[in-house]
């Protein structure tokens, strides 16, 4: 057994978004959904703690919270112009600020919050308090800019708890790895000009944003090959997301050497999500969590932290996560997968498989 914290708060589950019908506004001919709201809600993410507490998988794990991050950690990444103004529209009861981010009445305080689980689930691994770690963070932050919120993120909660493990000197190398099915293009253009920070993105090409995450970007400047784009055709399937891992990732990994390896871990390329159209299942990221641990042990004695971003499935994500967490655990504790079945059956065939794996094969040829 591992001793692996996951960091969690009820107050993240308060985050509250507009009168979306998924991510198109309501109004004209857009009828509002039942449920209401935007796609990133917090029932997947409630879901996913129930489902830890009914198996008994979270008695196993040291669950707590964290302070938010304060100013000074928030402002390290963002500018107190645009930090004052989320404080000020989240104190007169809410706003947007940017693409698809609305919040409601102490979104500030709620977004800080989920920044403060990941700064402090990563500076627990890397002060020893935990083996690992992982932060149940919403709202996510990989799309967000410094200036500007987009797509569901309002702070970039990863670069903030980065910064601040650098503050304190614990992680002069820090790998960022992106298994969230959009692309992680706010995580990517923070460390764009430095080599401190490996950035993967392993996504589904141009789903979102549809103009960015191609493999040309690498990065500019000192950080010149410190960035890695894995765009991924719509259904390429379990086989080759654990491919990408194996021959991309974990080579990847192993030539920077990283103190500490981060995942923007998002859910959404699983085969029912409704905002992509990959085919994962929770056998997919369960085998590349495995994959990641592996590398994790052999590089940077086991340092492994999880950031929770996206995934829209109510039924699917809790068991994706579920098998995450068994396995940085250890545990023998198994929730299964009730759509696995659906989603082994809906696999490429072998001759796209094929494809995909010589797509992955000339990706890697050109790192």
């Amino acid at each position: 057994m591992r001793n692996t914290g996951f960091f969690w708060d009820e107050k993240c589950f308060w985050h509250s978004g507009g009168n979306y019908a998924l991510t198109a506004p309501v109004g004209g001919l857009v009828q509002p959904l039942a449920a209401g709201g935007l796609p990133e809600n917090p029932e997947t993410k409630r879901r996913l703690k129930n489902l830890l507490d009914v198996t008994g998988l979270a008695r196993e794990m040291d669950c707590l919270s964290a302070e938010p991050a304060t100013f000074q950690d928030l402002n390290r990444i963002h500018p107190a112009s645009y930090l004052e103004n989320f404080k000020s529209l989240s104190d007169e009861g809410g706003g947007e600020m940017g693409l698809r981010t609305p919040f409601g009445a102490g979104g500030y305080e709620i977004a800080a919050l989920s920044a403060g689980l990941v700064k402090g689930a990563l500076l627990s691994v890397l002060t020893g308090q935990h083996d690992n770690a992982y932060a149940l963070s919403r709202p996510p932050g990989h799309h967000c800019l410094p200036d500007w919120s987009n797509g569901f993120c309002l702070l970039a909660n990863i670069a903030i708890a980065i910064e601040a493990a650098k503050s304190e000197g614990l992680a002069p190398r820090v790998a960022v790895v992106d298994w969230d099915v959009h692309h992680g293009n706010g995580t990517e253009a923070i460390f764009y000009e430095r080599d401190d920070v490996l950035t993967i993105s392993l996504h589904q090409e141009r789903n979102y944003p549809p103009d960015t995450g191609d493999v040309t970007d690498r990065g500019k400047g000192v950080g010149l090959g410190h960035n890695i784009n894995v765009p991924l055709p719509p259904g390429a399937g379990h086989a080759a997301y654990i491919y990408a891992m194996d021959k991309i990732i974990a080579p990847a990994l192993e030539a920077y050497q990283p103190d500490v390896i981060l995942v923007a871990c998002g859910f959404d390329a699983s085969g029912v999500d409704p905002l992509s159209r990959m085919l994962c299942s929770a056998e997919t990221y369960r085998l590349m969590t495995r994959q990641l641990l592996k590398s994790a042990d052999k590089l940077c004695g086991g340092k492994l932290v999880m950031a929770h971003e996206g995934g829209y499935s109510e039924v699917h994500v809790p068991f994706c996560g579920h098998a995450v967490l068994q396995e940085m655990s250890g545990s023998t504790i198994d929730a299964g997968d009730a759509m696995g079945a659906r989603i082994a059956g809906q696999q490429p065939n072998a001759m796209m498989e094929k494809v995909y794996a010589n797509l992955i094969d000339s990706i890697a040829k050109d790192l």
